[in-house]
């Protein structure tokens, strides 16, 4: 469901989420079902009118019309601002915390690469019991069950049976909190069911994909009193969360601007029959010009500069290059009979935006999946008083570095978050990165602590996939970023610097 090949691909990048080693993009079973459910709304003209709730327009439609996509509000209201919040259906999530639990009860929706990973993270970690999982694809439910039972487990009830089974696995009673890594179409759909049945629920990204849907999924918490969040692990990362608490400290003075990307060259593995079990994600590349995957960039940065604690993003202006690199490689290396000769590639090579906040810093994300170049996420901040740059990771402060020279990263290491202090060889993929955020969502749950971050974070850092797609349409013009926690943002609060709970 989340990624769907079996055996994963030579891990090139073992410290750092996305190189072809990590299942986050597919998931198998799920990715046949996507196909034919994102083939039919690619026909129904997807592009920008699923952006709104209204009359579906071409994906290559007028800028003027992609502007007023983006000004609709969750009901599909024209002439609204973007950033112009509906009325609040609940009281706010902010500062809600889990009700604790001796035993955090599991469903796992996507057992592809990604959740049938996953689960071993989710098994390995004392409290939590995973009691049901569910994928159409018979075999990869059955592999998944069985680390279940070697795991000492009861056997967990499964959910096989066609596209929608999943609803019957958000039904049950003995759940808690759902995990869903599935393709993209499917996130929304899943975390809204999940929460309608009294569930919290983490998603892999994106949580969603229009504006309407993160404004829904925003609704639904308050509403339901149910969490929903988007499981970033790169705000997990060692050096992101090194990066973090020195920023907190003041280590870069007064931070003036970042940087955080998806770089990663996917051309090999969008076109391999075997990685994704179905071209579902490269036919995204037919439907939108704009940033796909910001969040792994995004996410780290926001919480450097406190984005809906104190600070929140407010516009957004992208641009993109021209779409070439998927054409030229399906030249140089597929048949002529091959189905993918049929698609037209418009999502720009390298889509590069700037974001601008409230308090007047910049953030500049970049999304190139399609063109030769060695991973990064760049992860960059700045400030008054020096520079972090990733990939290679270096710093330069005052007053502890002079005469233009980058100094050593690791030599901070006293900067360590206390997760990484406490599990310094954490197992599992990205470094230990996805272990990190698992332990923690999973002791936030058992203690019953606010979790790290919440819907609110999660429809801000997915924004810019509809918002960059419309700005590049619209030759760069800044769109408005919603204020997903409607004014609240501006009072400061606890996010993935969090203390270690007493007693724990």
């Amino acid at each position: 469901m989340h990624d769907d090949k079996a055996t994963p691909a030579p891990d090139a990048d073992p410290g750092h989420t996305g190189h072809p080693g990590r299942p986050e993009h597919t998931d198998g079973g799920q990715s046949r079902r996507s196909v034919l459910r994102t083939a039919g709304i690619a026909g129904a003209g997807l592009g920008l009118g699923a952006f709104s709730g209204g009359t579906a327009q071409a994906a290559d439609g007028e800028a003027a019309g992609a502007r007023s996509v983006a000004g609709r509000g969750a009901a599909g209201q024209s002439g609204a601002s973007a950033a112009e919040a509906p009325a609040r259906q609940g009281e706010t999530m902010i500062g809600v915390p889990f009700e604790g639990r001796s035993t955090v009860r599991v469903g796992i929706i996507g057992l592809g690469n990604r959740g049938g990973s996953m689960i071993d993270l989710f098994l390995a970690i004392p409290g939590v019991q995973v009691v049901a999982l569910c994928d159409p694809v018979k075999d990869k439910t059955a592999r998944a069950a069985a680390k279940v039972t070697a795991a000492g487990q009861p056997a967990p009830a499964t959910y096989t049976k066609g596209d929608h089974d999943f609803e019957n696995l958000c039904k049950r009673g003995d759940i808690d909190f759902v995990y869903a890594a599935t393709p993209w179409d499917w996130h929304f759909e899943m975390a809204k069911t999940a929460m309608l049945n009294g569930k919290h629920v983490g998603v892999e990204c994106p949580i969603a994909l229009q504006l309407d849907q993160l404004w829904e999924l925003v609704d639904l918490s308050e509403r339901t009193r149910r969490h929903c969040m988007q499981l970033e692990n790169c705000c997990y990362g060692r050096n992101e969360m090194r990066v973090l608490r020195m920023a907190h400290a003041g280590k870069f003075g007064d931070l003036l601007h970042g940087a955080g990307a998806y770089n990663h060259d996917l051309r090999g593995l969008m076109f391999d029959p075997d990685y994704y079990e179905g071209p579902w994600r490269r036919l995204w590349h037919t439907r939108l010009r704009g940033d796909l995957y910001p969040n792994h960039g995004f996410g780290p940065v926001a919480n450097y500069m406190d984005i809906n604690r104190g600070d929140r993003v407010t516009h957004i202006s992208s641009f993109g290059t021209p779409s070439l690199g998927l054409a030229q490689y399906r030249e140089a290396h597929m048949p002529k009979g091959d189905p993918s000769w049929k698609e037209t590639y418009i999502e720009s090579d390298r889509t590069i935006s700037l974001v601008q906040t409230a308090k007047g810093r910049v953030i500049r994300l970049e999304h190139d999946v399609s063109t030769p170049h060695p991973y990064s996420r760049i992860n960059n901040l700045g400030g008054t008083k020096g520079v972090f740059e990733d990939y290679p990771a270096r710093i330069y402060i005052e007053p502890d570095h002079t005469n233009d020279a980058w100094g050593d990263f690791s030599k901070y290491a006293d900067w360590d978050h206390w997760l990484w202090k406490e599990h310094s060889n954490p197992p599992g993929g990205h470094g230990g990165m996805d272990y990190i955020m698992v332990f923690r969502l999973m002791q936030c749950l058992r203690v019953g602590l606010v979790p790290d971050f919440d819907v609110y974070d999660a429809a801000t850092w997915t924004s810019p996939v509809p918002l960059s797609h419309l700005s590049i349409k619209a030759k760069g013009a800044p769109q408005e970023i919603p204020d997903f926690t409607r004014g609240m943002w501006k009072k400061g609060r606890p996010g993935v610097d969090s203390a270690k709970p007493e007693g724990a």
